[in-house]
């Protein structure tokens, strides 16, 4: 396992001699071999700024830091891929923040890039790759002139040809897990944010959140041109929007309408589930699929990342609960990061919380962070870390009726309201 490093001009070596580590938390960490799998399709190499590459001397068993005007290199796996390990770097200047993506531990191996990662779903339907993006300028001409008045098309249009954002190129493709943003204002101020970031954190938001609210006729609009085959997911809450139950007297009025017309598809909610009065309206209007946002089952690392504004961990539960008795198939998008997710109390906590509420799956997403700033922002490690392989086989193992994968599935057949 050699090491991989880059120059300032972002050529990247792998060096003979020294040995490739990776990191959990704050800490350096050798790599096992099962940890590793060749580079996926999709994934992308980038040097870390303002860093310099640790290793192991193979001669002495010690870690040393690279000299000379290198950087670490991490690798940015596409989705379906859950990361085991952070790169090992130290930080030269330690202000500097990295850019919002989750980084993984990349070496080189048997004349090839390998990553420190698990494949956790399939990754066919969210591979770029797999998305024309000719046919999608098509179908944005196409829907957009058919609804010319319509905002919510004007303003996915921009993501899906600017952001390249597969899941508002699926609404104009009119396939798979298309999205319908409808809330400007969130009531959570989450730390790294990838739509909205106070002036003073650090960070620049990849995205631009939208900035007007949409009538119930665009809704309308856009759902029902998405809701035309059995399989097809229509989904409030993207990264683009705040938080969608802020929204919940419109979203309920469009379900209402949506499903008098249709019963073809799937109505699905990305929410952090905490306005628990509005998500119970919401499910009570016929939602199918809940996918609720979550970093971790313990009050006090939830409260310091999500900064919740009017509501607690336990409204979270009992959204989810309500959600799941009604027949919902409910989920949560797990932000996932190598030495805290897989903490002991973590680990205990989650399992917990899963068997409380029912939940049907898991979706490992690595969260994208600058390492630091996280680590500084949440609490410390109060037990043993057992590694993100042992935790995902402990969670396969503790809640064998919980799908452990990456994004939304569908429910079964014979579980369909």
């Amino acid at each position: 396992m050699n090491l991989v490093y880059a120059d300032e001009q972002g050529n990247v070596f792998d060096h003979p001699d020294y040995i490739a580590l990776g990191r959990s938390g704050d800490m350096i960490v050798e790599l096992m071999e099962e940890e590793l799998i060749p580079l996926p399709r999709g994934a992308t190499l980038v040097g870390l700024p303002h860093t310099r590459p640790v290793f192991m001397d193979p001669d002495t068993g010690d870690m040393k830091m690279l000299s000379g005007n290198y950087q670490a290199v991490g690798a940015l796996l596409p989705q379906g891929f859950t990361r085991l390990a952070l790169p090992s770097y130290v930080k030269t200047d330690k202000n500097e923040k990295f850019p919002l993506f989750g980084y993984t531990s990349v070496v080189w191996k048997d004349g090839g890039f390998y990553v420190a990662a698990e494949q956790s779903d399939d990754p066919y339907k969210w591979d770029p790759l797999n998305c024309d993006r000719g046919e999608v300028r098509r179908q944005v001409e196409l829907l957009t002139s058919r609804y010319p008045e319509n905002r919510l098309y004007k303003h996915l249009s921009h993501c899906a040809l600017g952001y390249e954002c597969l899941t508002s190129s699926n609404t104009f493709l009119q396939r798979w897990e298309g999205g319908v943003p409808v809330s400007y204002s969130c009531n959570a101020g989450c730390f790294g944010c990838i739509s909205e970031q106070p002036d003073d954190s650090g960070f620049v938001a990849p995205q631009t959140r939208m900035n007007f609210k949409p009538t119930v006729d665009e809704i309308v609009e856009v759902m029902l041109e998405h809701l035309k085959t059995p399989e097809s997911i229509i989904s409030f809450g993207q990264g683009c929007e705040g938080e969608p139950s802020t929204q919940a007297k419109i979203i309920v009025e469009a379900m209402k309408i949506v499903r008098s017309q249709t019963k073809q598809g799937y109505i699905n909610i990305n929410t952090n589930a905490g306005l628990t009065d509005f998500m119970r309206a919401i499910v009570d209007a016929g939602l199918d699929l809940m996918r609720v946002s979550t970093i971790s089952a313990i009050d006090e690392h939830y409260n310091a990342y999500y900064k919740p504004r009017a509501y607690t961990l336990a409204n979270v539960e009992k959204s989810l609960k309500y959600a799941t008795d009604k027949g919902v198939y409910t989920s949560i998008n797990y932000l996932i990061f190598p030495g805290v997710t897989d903490r002991e109390e973590e680990i205990e906590a989650m399992i917990g919380f899963a068997k409380r509420t029912g939940l049907k799956l898991i979706q490992m997403r690595n969260l994208n962070i600058d390492p630091e700033s996280y680590l500084q922002l949440i609490p410390p490690a109060k037990g043993e870390i057992y590694g993100m392989k042992q935790m995902l086989e402990i969670f396969r193992e503790e809640l064998p009726d919980v799908v452990i994968g990456s994004y939304t599935h569908l429910p079964p057949a014979a579980a369909r309201k």
